[in-house]
């Protein structure tokens, strides 16, 4: 933020003059502030630029965590699984806020500290700068040439001819003038100061376009196995978080379904077997009885239905898995979503069977799109993001899944609490290795696991923030107010011309009041203009 401070800057401990003259006419020492004063002081303090600078970088400052941690409104999933990875932070980041970073109250209370803050430093500049827009230029010095930046030069051309032609020159140039009794006076630049309004104006836009967003709209997500489709609605979502003010019946009525998705994958160099691309096509309704329309989804590309926004942000496989239970009945099948664990889509899932006989089954492990073998490690790891030799890899678990409480469980987690892991005579887990087509018998008569297949599913993110383009429209002004408030200069010159020794003497001066600008220049080219001024080989008096 630029532009000069309207409200005092004090140092601490300061007392205003105001405030020690009504100290003394009570009989209190200077020092002793009464309740109205030291709020007066607070305020002047809260509403001075220092502190809205200070605010602003805290801002900027606590935004830093919303990046680095994972959002629950943003992605639930990643979320979860940094909290299970992290037991011991995840209290401490819970108490603070930190997977919310964008709704706490201290993410807030800054929030609204800066907007009061500007509120009250823009009204008073707002008035100061009304009356210097009114305001006529000022009187011209006494002495001229004692100006950092003057000329001066002798002629036969009579003083109101002089003062004429500086005043039709200036106005001209854009100068505002003013015509004393032997002088000129002008004046320009004054939309310097109104390009530092609109700057610190525009800085306010945007932070009303963010709150409007974060008040009425909302966002939220969900993972869709191919083939399927969504409605938005409330039930639909897997994650969903609203702004205070939001209202259910402002959600646009479309759906969509996933018909294809199609990753480019990287084959060679540093980052081989990393996805560089992927689309998911489209065929959605804007409404019920809309026609059905087709879009491409990509990453950065969103698919745009009145005032809300679908984004593609993930993907990874689902390997359809078949669950029979010892008698022979199917108590699971279907597409399972696993989640990516590292860049080549090693992926972590679970299966529950609660209805299986004689008793629970549950299976957890890894999906790798491309098996290989580490020796070192002794055991399997993904070698490439695509499906080329594709095994699922996992240990079986029987007993008591926690799926009767009543509670709410992750699809992602298996309670583990109540099961037995199933093991081999020597005591190692039991593991079942699978490709696509096989199928394994469990033992102890628990009947068997197939691996039927592979499909893909894609992580999407429906967002609807109605601030959006009034954050949009601050940025702009911002740009323009910085742009005027850096390039426009405010500058004054005086013209002074009087009669001596029988011939007119004539002074000019300049001043720059944004510093560091070229008036040298300008000073040059107003005196060469004026009437009667010397040319360069004239050999006049000029200095």
């Amino acid at each position: 933020m630029t532009g000069p401070v309207l409200n005092d800057q004090r140092p601490e401990g300061h007392v205003d003059t105001q405030d020690r003259d009504a100290a003394r006419r009570d009989g209190r020492h200077p020092g002793e502030l009464t309740l109205r004063e030291m709020l007066r002081w607070a305020w002047r303090q809260l509403t001075s630029m220092r502190t809205a600078l200070v605010l602003l970088l805290l801002l900027a400052l606590a935004a830093i965590p919303g990046s680095l941690i994972p959002q629950q409104g943003v992605d639930s999933l990643k979320t979860s699984r940094w909290q299970d990875a992290h037991p011991q932070l995840t209290p401490v980041y819970e108490k603070l806020g930190l997977f919310a970073v964008y709704s706490s109250p201290w993410f807030s209370a800054i929030y609204i500290l800066l907007m009061v803050s500007l509120v009250g430093c823009i009204v008073p500049r707002t008035f100061v700068y009304w009356r210097g827009l009114r305001a006529r230029p000022p009187a011209a010095p006494r002495n001229l040439t004692r100006m950092p930046d003057h000329s001066s030069y002798r002629t036969d051309v009579p003083v109101d001819d002089v003062l004429a032609g500086a005043r039709a020159l200036l106005r001209k140039r854009r100068y505002r003038v003013e015509t004393a009794e032997d002088a000129v006076s002008a004046e320009r630049g004054y939309l310097r100061e109104a390009g530092n309004l609109l700057f610190h104006l525009s800085v306010l836009v945007v932070l009303v376009g963010f709150a409007i967003g974060g008040m009425f709209g909302y966002k939220g997500g969900v993972i869709l196995v191919v083939g399927n489709g969504f409605s938005n609605n409330l039930t639909q979502y897997d994650d969903f978080v609203p702004g205070s003010l939001f209202k259910a019946s402002s959600m646009e009525p479309f759906s969509f379904d996933i018909k294809d998705f199609s990753v480019d994958w990287l084959t060679s160099g540093p980052r081989a077997g990393m996805a560089r691309a992927f689309d998911a096509r489209l065929a959605y309704r804007t409404s019920p009885g809309a026609p059905e329309q087709q879009y491409d989804l990509k990453v950065n590309h969103p698919l745009t239905v009145g005032n809300t926004e679908v984004f593609l942000i993930g993907h990874g496989y689902a390997p359809v898995i078949t669950v029979r239970d010892g008698k022979g009945n199917v108590v699971y099948s279907g597409p399972t979503i696993f989640l990516p664990t590292d860049q080549s889509f090693a992926s972590f899932g679970v299966v529950k069977a609660p209805d299986a006989q004689p008793t629970q089954i549950g299976l957890e492990g890894e999906f790798y799109p491309t098996v290989a073998f580490s020796k070192q490690t002794g055991s399997y790891y993904s070698a490439f993001g695509n499906t080329l030799d594709p095994l699922v890899s996992m240990l079986v678990y029987t007993g008591d899944l926690g799926m009767d409480t009543g509670t709410s469980q992750s699809v992602y987690a298996l309670d583990k609490a109540k099961t037995t892991m199933l093991t081999k005579k020597n005591g190692a887990p039991y593991r079942i290795d699978l490709r696509p087509g096989q199928t394994t018998k469990l033992p102890n008569g628990l009947g068997t696991v197939s691996f039927d297949g592979i499909k893909r599913w894609t992580k999407i993110q429906i967002s609807q923030t109605p601030g959006k383009r009034i954050a949009l429209a601050g940025v702009v002004l911002a740009l323009i107010g910085l742009l005027g408030s850096l390039f426009i200069r405010p500058r004054r010159v005086w013209v002074r011309a009087r009669r001596e020794g029988g011939v007119t003497l004539v002074e000019v001066a300049a001043l720059d009041r944004s510093g560091g600008g070229d008036v040298a220049t300008v000073l040059a080219e107003i005196a060469a203009a004026l009437p009667g001024a010397p040319t360069k080989d004239a050999g006049e008096e000029q200095s």
